[in-house]
């Protein structure tokens, strides 16, 4: 029988939690909710353009707020 895998903290993330967000250009392509971010009581996943919009993305779904930091 397989051991079970390491508790991981970053895919408990819970999602929409915040109304602002720092994201890496490592980040990218950004979703909302982001791929770390627990989705089962979330929205949809939505891909958001952010570096078409200058550095700054607003989630149509949870009005979350995601800025590009480099």
């Amino acid at each position: 029988m397989n051991a079970p895998a390491p508790h991981d903290t970053q895919a408990e993330r819970p999602a929409n939690a915040e109304r602002r967000y720092e994201v890496r250009r490592q980040d990218l392509p950004l979703s909302c909710p982001m791929p770390q971010m627990a989705q089962w009581n979330s929205h949809p996943r939505v891909y958001l353009p952010i570096e078409d919009e200058g550095g700054e993305s607003l989630c149509p779904y949870c009005g979350a707020r995601y800025v590009l930091i480099d």
